[in-house]
């Protein structure tokens, strides 16, 4: 037993990203490193407040360091958001003996557990989504993956492209946040990237592109948009109103949250399973792992959800440079 702490649950929550197995396995073997015992909790927070529970021990996480989603199941849970659902949560790890919880999702998840830290219950969170949104981190789990679903997926789509001489406008995920938007179009060498955050001008940003590269010598187009900038189909029909292009559309949508995960996910998650195991046992009440220049620690929760997080301004001008003319 480390500082009271006999055993932890760990559960996974909101949507599913590539590397939570891989934490929910370093959870686990930290803990049983530690000698304290780790329940599973399935289904998110329902799983919590239903009594979802299973015991999980280092063989029981062998060999999904390498699968994609999540072997504890995901939900995202409305009653948990009330007073009586929380108590009901609280009552369960009363019943299992659970002195803290190890959850891994993104904001909505943070949120929850802020709000469940309150019941007595010592809470963690570790930080994954592919939109790499949550601003108190660099990184978030699922988000390398994810870019390089895209562009593999991009990569393919140009040969066709090229192949007929046409436009393509590929909508990637992210919300409100073109993280994912901005990373993928830099490595994909986009004709022009659309992102929330940056208020866009459709001649100027799209369609004087688009004539700049065919100016050049090119006869195919990438158009990356952010799914938080607009309609992906609405902006492929304007530019073939507009540019008398063959344009069309692909919405790569949640294809981009499953596979196999990349090897940084893979270390960062088990860095970040550690670093949350640890957090417990050093006494942390309402904690969320952060990475930052490198290094995985975790800060108080409350601190976590007031941080903002704007887009790489350095690598948002190093794509208007690379823009233009499409690879």
């Amino acid at each position: 037993m480390e500082n009271g702490i006999k055993r932890i649950g760990v559960l996974t929550s909101g949507g599913d990203a590539p590397g939570m197995n891989a934490a929910v396995r370093a959870v686990v073997r930290a803990a049983s490193y530690r000698g304290i015992e780790c329940l599973g909790v399935r289904r998110g927070f329902n799983g919590l407040i239903n009594g979802d529970i299973v015991r999980l021990d280092a063989d029981s996480v062998s060999r999904i360091i390498n699968r994609g989603g999540t072997i504890l199941y995901t939900a995202r849970s409305d009653e948990f958001k009330t007073p009586e659902g929380q108590k009901k949560a609280a009552a369960n790890c009363k019943l299992f003996g659970i002195d803290g919880i190890v959850a891994i999702g993104g904001d909505g998840t943070f949120r929850g557990l802020r709000e469940f830290s309150k019941q007595g219950i010592a809470v963690v969170g570790i930080p994954a989504t592919i939109d790499n949104d949550i601003a108190c981190t660099d990184y978030t789990l699922g988000f390398d993956t994810a870019a390089n679903t895209a562009v593999e997926a991009i990569d393919r789509l140009r040969d066709t492209m090229q192949s007929h001489e046409r436009c393509s406008v590929v909508e990637v995920m992210g919300r409100n946040a073109g993280h994912l938007a901005l990373y993928v179009g830099l490595a994909s060498g986009a004709t022009a990237v659309l992102v929330p955050e940056k208020e866009y001008d459709f001649e100027r940003d799209v369609e004087e592109r688009i004539r700049r590269a065919r100016l050049c010598g090119k006869t195919h187009f990438m158009i990356i948009v952010a799914e938080g900038a607009g309609s992906a189909l609405e902006i492929g029909k304007r530019i073939e109103d507009t540019l008398a292009l063959d344009t069309r559309v692909t919405i790569l949508g949640h294809i981009q949250r499953g596979g196999t995960p990349s090897a940084r996910d893979r270390v960062m998650a088990s860095r970040m399973g550690c670093c949350a195991v640890e957090a417990l046992i050093s006494g942390e009440k309402s904690g969320v792992v952060c990475a930052k220049d490198g290094d995985i620690f975790s800060i108080d929760i409350s601190s976590a959800l007031a941080a903002s997080k704007g887009l790489n301004e350095q690598q948002y001008e190093v794509m208007e440079a690379m823009m233009g003319i499409d690879d």
